[in-house]
């Protein structure tokens, strides 16, 4: 396919003052005279503040690294994850249309693009809210047909409930991503046939909608520091875009806060906390350097204490209450 650059351009480009300083150090994560390894993530950046890859944009990351202006645009062009036309102002529809896909109803999506959406892919809605386009396997086979939309992944889909999510876009809201029919993840279809004592219902979504549920930035273009951003936040921005007040955001915990600590595993020793469903190595090395090292220690939380623990393991809050880390706990110890 041939992929030029859209004929209307704007007259420049700039990074918001947060993205620039989170280019810079993208920039310095390589060697000197290596700075062109930084492209991608660049251009990638750059789409996310505006949408999609403006002339100005490539050619303004190109002199971030000393680059010629031709070897940028034969990265942006050569790549279909940017964008090289504007796209909708709410989202970007991509539909997978590969073989799994197609066969399991991918054209049933297509149309309710072309009817809801408009009649050919590229082309931006009436109302400037919305665009689509046909995109090759997303990876997401097992889950078809669906749809990638900003950063998310809807699978499982049919015309009714695409229709749905679209309705939900319209509306200002954020559709919760991954599988619309009920299934956890990729399980089979008709249920599980092997690893039966899994039970999804110890967390609510499977890793990544969780993730996407926590972050909240699914279609947000990115125009502050962080890139996490939760749900209150996103909830704030949504009510000062309709001109209410959002609620005040609760006071930070003081450092001091949550279930006592030990500064040492008892008798040299910790407890294996990866009994704990759903906790792995990792989760087990952030429990053990905020000094929880046994079982009983977190079998005593108090729902308050528990509270604490989602909020403050990094990067993965709400993982306590999801998982009822107190009950497993408490079984494994007898308590």
């Amino acid at each position: 396919m041939l992929r030029r650059l859209h004929p209307d351009q704007p007259e420049s480009f700039a990074f918001t003052p947060a993205n620039l300083e989170w280019a810079k150090g993208q920039i310095a994560k390589f060697p000197e005279g290596r700075q062109a390894s930084a492209i991608i993530p660049l251009l990638w950046r750059a789409q996310e503040q505006e949408g999609w890859l403006s002339r100005p944009a490539i050619e303004y990351v190109a002199d971030m690294l000393g680059m010629a202006h031709i070897r940028a645009l034969e990265v942006a062009t050569f790549y279909f994850m940017f964008q090289l036309a504007p796209v909708g102002s709410v989202a970007h529809v991509q539909v997978c249309g590969t073989t799994t896909c197609m066969i399991c109803g991918a054209e049933d999506l297509v149309a309710v693009c072309k009817e809801r959406i408009s009649p050919r892919p590229h082309q931006v809605s009436a109302c400037g809210r919305f665009s689509w386009e046909e995109v090759e396997c997303l990876g997401a086979c097992a889950n078809a047909p669906m749809v990638q939309i900003g950063k998310d992944y809807y699978e499982d889909l049919t015309a009714e409930n695409f229709g749905a999510i679209l309705d939900a876009f319209a509306r200002g809201e954020v559709p919760v991503p991954g599988p619309q029919n009920g299934r956890f993840a990729s399980e089979p279809l008709m249920g599980l046939t092997s690893l039966r004592e899994f039970d999804s219902g110890q967390t609510r979504y499977n890793e990544s909608a969780q993730r996407a549920v926590d972050y909240g930035d699914t279609i947000t273009r990115i125009t502050e520091p962080s890139i996490r951003k939760t749900p209150a936040r996103a909830a704030a921005r949504r009510a000062a875009k309709a001109g209410a007040k959002p609620d005040p955001a609760p006071a930070p915990a003081p450092a001091t806060a949550g279930p006592a600590r030990l500064e040492a595993p008892r008798g040299g020793k910790a407890d294996d906390l990866k009994q704990i469903r759903g906790v792995g190595p990792k989760l087990e090395r952030l429990l053990n350097e905020m000094g929880y090292y046994h079982l009983d220690q977190i079998a005593a939380w108090s729902a308050e204490e528990r509270a604490f623990i989602d909020e403050n393991v990094e990067g993965f809050r709400g993982r306590a209450s999801r998982d009822d880390w107190v009950g497993q706990a408490r079984k494994l110890t007898g308590a």
